[in-house]
């Protein structure tokens, strides 16, 4: 565990998109207009970029860096950028790692390479984290995943060797089950408590928030920040009736972004609420994922609506 205290990183980070033009190229002048926006919402602590929901599995090493250097010359100085890292070989990991640092990120967040859904192992997991950051002298965040994840979802004799690795201060818990999101809590507590473990499920973030947090890197933050900030607020302060109040307004956008089949459509989904509060011009994906068919764009915008947002186009019907 490093020496230092990391206690600035607490609060909430918003998960960023990569907004993309018509030819898969990344639109950087919309990319920064969005980074700089989220970064200066009120309650912002901090981004994370390069995340899944900036489709850091389909962006090459190259993009990746500059959307980082992006990131950096947009965003204030104070705003903490925590760089997601998504790659299948380690010593790859480990390159953009040191693109990051030298990008000008002040924390990285290690994925588990999706292959790992299939097969993954404690040594296996512990030797990925290592080599990705043995150049780096980088705070590291943990992603633990989904509970449907398959093996992406470290188990928790993996999830104690990882937290207890010395360059670990944080932990994007995304377990999307409330029983495994405080199982895992009090596993860290127990064997590293000094690492932050901040909820990370956009579909239950009220009952985790109950639970305990240190804050959250959720991508449902790049669309409505004041109402994920909100309701940190209130549960950090123990008002549970304005807690109720955002979360009210919050869980049918959730739900309608996360918890619709296929899931792996958020991303696209998150684009397209972006595009529709007339945040970014356009909601492009690069293949194999295309536009968003009619009625998910019209379910969209309904919760959008019911969220108190204001949309500024009407979707196809």
């Amino acid at each position: 565990m490093p020496s230092e205290s990391f206690d600035h990183f607490r609060g909430i980070h918003a998960a960023t998109v990569c907004p993309l033009l018509d030819d898969g190229g990344i639109d950087e002048d919309t990319l920064a207009a969005h980074l700089s926006a989220v970064s200066r919402a009120d309650g912002i602590t901090g981004l994370l970029i390069n995340g899944h929901a900036g489709e850091n599995f389909m962006l090459g090493r190259e993009e990746k860096r500059r959307v980082t250097e992006i990131a950096r010359q947009a965003c204030p100085p104070h705003t903490l950028l925590v760089c997601g890292i998504n790659a299948e070989d380690s010593l790859e990991a480990q390159r953009h790692v040191d693109d990051a640092e030298a990008a000008g990120a002040d924390a990285v967040l290690v994925f588990p390479p999706f292959s790992w859904a299939l097969s993954q192992d404690a040594d296996m997991a512990v030797r990925h984290h290592r080599i990705a950051t043995s150049n780096s002298s980088l705070p590291l965040f943990l992603y633990q995943a989904g509970v449907r994840a398959g093996a992406l979802a470290y188990t928790a004799d993996v999830l104690e060797r990882l937290a207890q690795l010395p360059n670990v201060i944080g932990i994007k818990e995304g377990s999307w089950e409330a029983a495994a999101y405080e199982a895992n809590r009090r596993l860290v507590a127990r064997v590293a408590p000094e690492v932050m473990v901040m909820a990370s499920g956009d579909e239950h973030l009220l009952t985790c928030f109950a639970v305990g947090t240190a804050g959250s890197l959720v991508s449902l933050a790049c669309v409505t920040p004041e109402l994920v900030v909100g309701l940190y607020r209130a549960m950090q302060a123990g008002d549970l009736a304005t807690a109720r109040a955002f979360n009210h307004r919050i869980y049918p956008l959730a739900k309608a972004i996360y918890g619709t089949v296929p899931g792996g459509h958020a991303n696209a989904r998150l684009k397209t609420c972006l595009k529709l509060l007339g945040r970014i011009p356009s909601d492009a994906m690069r293949p194999p994922m295309g536009p968003l068919p009619d009625s998910e764009v019209a379910m969209l915008a309904q919760a959008l609506k019911a969220a108190g947002l204001t949309t500024t186009e009407e979707p196809a019907v």
